[in-house]
C-alpha cells in the first residue's frame, strides 16, 4: 500500500503518490470511460487518497469525467482544484474566483473542495507574461488571498494554496504571508533548486528558498512535474509536453535527462520510476502528483511508490552532473 504523510499545518493525512488529473498524463481526459474508471478505482484501492485537477485541464473535462467518477464512489477521496485568472478578471478578483469555483463544483458534482489553489503564476506581468499576477494582486485588498479566504468563508473550500510557479522571490513574499496552506513545487532531478543549492555550473530556472518559505510556515508541499514534461519518464513524445520553466526547451530538457539518469545508472526501477523515487526521497514533501496516460503507467506508479524512496547513493551520483552543468 502507498504510505502517508502530513499535509502540513492542515493536518490532513494525504498518501504521498496524488493522481494527477492534468492535460500533459491526460487519462481522465483523453482515455475512455472504462479506463479512467478502472484507473481511479485501482488508485484508490492502493492507498492513494487525493485526486488533484483543475479548471483549466481539457477546460473543464478532467473536472466534468471525475464529475461522474465520483459519484459511483462509496468511499470518496480528497479532491483539490484551481483557479486561473484571467486579464479580464482582475477588476474584482473575489466574484472571478467564487465564479470559476462555483464552475468546477458543478462540473464535479461537489458541494465544496478540500483544497482550491491558485494556479496563475507569480512575478512581475507584462509581455508574455500573460498569466503572471504581481505580488499585490495576490496579498493586497481585495486580491487573490483574500477571494480564496472568502471561498473558504463560503463554505467552498476547505483550505487554499498556490501554485508556487514564476519568479522565486515574489513567490517566497507570498509564502511568508502565511496566508495559504499549501503549495505546489516544481522539483524533479533535473531541477531541484526549489529544496537546494545548485552549484555554479547548473543551469536551469532558479527556484531557491521556495521550500525553505513553504517549512517555515508549517506549508503542506506538493511537488509537480516530477518527470519533467515526460522526458524523465520516457524516450516517446505524444505531443501535449509543455516545460513550465523559462530558462529551457523539450530539447535540452530530453539531454538532461539522458545525463541525470545514466548518472544514476540501473538496478532502481524503470526511468519513471527512479524520477518518482527521486522526488519521493525528499521528506519535506507531503506528497508528490502524478500524471499519466495509461494504466500500464499507474502501476509503474504504485510500484515505485511501495519500493521507496531512492537510496542515498544514487541520489548523490548526481553531483558530479550537476557540477558539470549536464555536459551540456
Amino acid at each position: 500500500m502507498i504510505r502517508h504523510r502530513r499535509l502540513g499545518r492542515t493536518n490532513l493525512d494525504i498518501s504521498e503518490i496524488v493522481f494527477g488529473g492534468g492535460f500533459v498524463g491526460g487519462i481522465l481526459i483523453h482515455q475512455d470511460d472504462a479506463t479512467r474508471r478502472k484507473a481511479i478505482r485501482r488508485a484508490l484501492d492502493a492507498g492513494v487518497n487525493w485526486i488533484d485537477t483543475a479548471a483549466l485541464y481539457g477546460q473543464g473535462k478532467s473536472e466534468e469525467a471525475l464529475g461522474w467518477l465520483l459519484a459511483e464512489l462509496e468511499t470518496k477521496p480528497r479532491v483539490s482544484t484551481k483557479v486561473d485568472l484571467k486579464a479580464d478578471e482582475l477588476d474584482d478578483i473575489p466574484a472571478a474566483i467564487e465564479r470559476s469555483l462555483r464552475a468546477s463544483l458543478d462540473r464535479l458534482r461537489l458541494e465544496s473542495v478540500d483544497l482550491l489553489q491558485l494556479h496563475n503564476r507569480i512575478g512581475t506581468p507584462g509581455g508574455d507574461r500573460q498569466r503572471f499576477l504581481s505580488v499585490a494582486q495576490v496579498l493586497g485588498a481585495g486580491g487573490v488571498a483574500d477571494g480564496l479566504d472568502r471561498a473558504r468563508e463560503l463554505g467552498l473550500t476547505r483550505h487554499v494554496g498556490l501554485t508556487a510557479l514564476g519568479d522565486a522571490p515574489a513567490i517566497c513574499e507570498v509564502l511568508d504571508s502565511g496566508r495559504f496552506d499549501t503549495a505546489q513545487v516544481y522539483y524533479n532531478m533535473l531541477n531541484p533548486s526549489a529544496a537546494r543549492r545548485m552549484p555554479p555550473a547548473w543551469s536551469g530556472h532558479d527556484f531557491s528558498g521556495i521550500v525553505e518559505a513553504c517549512k517555515a510556515n508549517d506549508m503542506g508541499i506538493f511537488g509537480i512535474r516530477i518527470f519533467a514534461s515526460g522526458v524523465l519518464a520516457t524516450d516517446v513524445r505524444h505531443g501535449r509536453e509543455a516545460v513550465l520553466t523559462e530558462n529551457s526547451e523539450l530539447d535540452v530538457e530530453t539531454e538532461r535527462a539522458r545525463s541525470a539518469l545514466a548518472a544514476i545508472g540501473e538496478g532502481h526501477g524503470e526511468r519513471a520510476q527512479v524520477a518518482l523515487r527521486y522526488g519521493l526521497a525528499n521528506g519535506d514533501f507531503s506528497a508528490i502528483i502524478v500524471g499519466m496516460a495509461e494504466l500500464e503507467h499507474l502501476e509503474l506508479a504504485i510500484a515505485a511508490a511501495e519500493a521507496g524512496p531512492l537510496p542515498p547513493d544514487a541520489i548523490e551520483r548526481l553531483e558530479p552532473v550537476y557540477e558539470a552543468g549536464f555536459d551540456l
